[in-house]
C-alpha cells in the first residue's frame, strides 16, 4: 500500500509546519466577514492556527490576523473567534 502524503500548513503564530487536522482555519470571506472554518472548505481568504488558547491570546496581542487577512480584526472578533474554538472542540 501506498502512504498518503499528510497535507502541512504554517501556523501564522509560531510559523511551524504542521498537518493540517491539528491546525484551525480562520477565514475572511469575500464580503469581510472573519469566522472560524472546522470544515476547511469556505470559501475565502484563509489563515491557519495552532488549536489552543495560547495561541489565540498571542495572534490578539499581537494583532496578527489583521495583517495575514488583510482587514481589520476587532478583539470582539477575537474574543468570539476563540469562544467559537471552546465550543467546537466540546462537539
Amino acid at each position: 500500500m501506498k502512504n498518503r502524503k499528510v497535507p502541512l500548513r504554517k501556523c501564522i503564530v509560531t510559523n511551524e509546519m504542521k498537518p493540517k487536522k491539528e491546525l484551525i482555519r480562520i477565514v475572511r470571506s469575500p464580503e469581510g466577514e472573519v469566522s472560524l472554518d472546522l470544515s476547511g472548505k469556505k470559501n475565502g481568504r484563509g489563515a491557519y492556527i495552532t488549536n489552543g488558547k495560547e495561541y489565540f491570546e498571542l495572534a490578539k496581542k499581537k494583532d496578527i490576523l489583521s495583517k495575514q487577512l488583510q482587514i481589520s480584526v476587532s478583539p470582539e472578533t477575537y474574543d468570539q473567534l476563540e469562544l467559537e474554538r471552546e465550543q467546537g472542540a466540546k462537539s
